[in-house]
Order: C-alpha cells, then structure tokens, then sequence
C-alpha cells in the first residue's frame, strides 16, 4: 500500500505584470493557506516521506510553508516536468518514486493536479488553490501506478477548513 498526497499551490500573485508565470510568488491569501494546510496535515497524521515540487516560485513556496508548518522530515525536491504538467506526465512521475519511500507528496499546477486526481481515482474534484488529495494506492511499488484504481481517501480544501469551528462545541450554549 502507497499513500499519494496531490497537492495544488496556494494561491499566487499576479501583483507584478513584468514577471514570469514561473517566476510569480504566494499572495498574502496563500501565504496563509499554505501554513494552515500544513497543520491540517499535522493534525490528521499525513505525513508524506518525500515531496515532489514544481520549481515554480509559488509551488516552492507552497511546499516550504505546508512541510514547515506540518513539522515534516521529508526532503523537499524540485522536479521540473512537474510544471505545466499533464496528468500522465504526474503519473510518469510518480512511478519513478524510490520504493523504499511509503508515501510521497507533488506540489503542481491545474489542470494537471485536477486531472492526475480523475486519473488516479476516476473522480472529478475541484483543485482550488492550496487543496489536498489523499489517495491510497493499493500497489507494492509506485512502478504499479499505472493503471491501478487509487482510492480518495479525502479531500480538503483550505475554504472549508477555515468553516470549522475551533472546538466541537462551538456554537454552542452551555444551557
């Protein structure tokens, strides 16, 4: 059993005109769903053993703030056929994980991520900036990938982490 984590970059600026889509860094709105994404992680146990990113400026950012937030050891590798990626690309990629890691993390762009999820599950989930794929993969190696049905096992979507209430009993009275 592999675990896959797909997960879309936080949202970035188009602040500056002059600059390269590669080169275009978080917003201030991802540089907060990034972190949060990452305590999310840390508070459902997901905790990937590798991370795969884009080495665009806002997917390096993205995979820096969820892995520093989330408190993980995995190293941080930048894969350049990540960027502009199509799902078989992702694929392709992510058969070629060393075995020896269990699970392991891309950090991309739509309409790649969107796609690489259908792919991998046969389900059609928005990829909104800084979102989450968990997907169990039920191979011995990540060379299997290819062709086998991964299953959700969730989603998350930092706009609707942001709705949870704090405690159970928020909302609440005490009467």
């Amino acid at each position: 059993m592999k675990t896959l984590y797909v997960l879309r970059h936080a949202k970035s600026s188009w602040e500056n005109n002059d600059l390269a889509d590669f080169d275009r860094p978080l917003n201030d709105r991802g540089k907060k769903a990034a972190p949060l994404m990452g305590e999310v992680m840390k508070s459902n146990g997901f905790a990937p053993e590798l991370i795969l990113s884009s080495p665009a400026v806002r997917a390096r950012e993205t995979a820096r703030l969820v892995k520093e937030s989330a408190g993980l050891h995995a190293e941080i590798k930048h894969n350049e056929r990540i960027y502009e990626a199509s799902p078989q690309t992702l694929q392709y990629i992510a058969a070629s994980i060393d075995d020896r890691f269990n699970s392991a993390m891309i950090v991309g762009h739509n309409p790649g991520m969107e796609g690489f999820v259908r792919l991998l599950t046969g389900r059609l989930e928005p990829m909104s900036t800084a979102a989450l794929a968990v997907i169990d993969l039920d191979i011995s190696g990540w060379e299997q990938i290819a062709g086998v049905a991964g299953v959700l096992r969730k989603i998350i979507r930092p706009k609707d982490e942001m709705k949870v209430p704090k405690t159970e009993n928020a909302g609440t009275s005490g009467a």
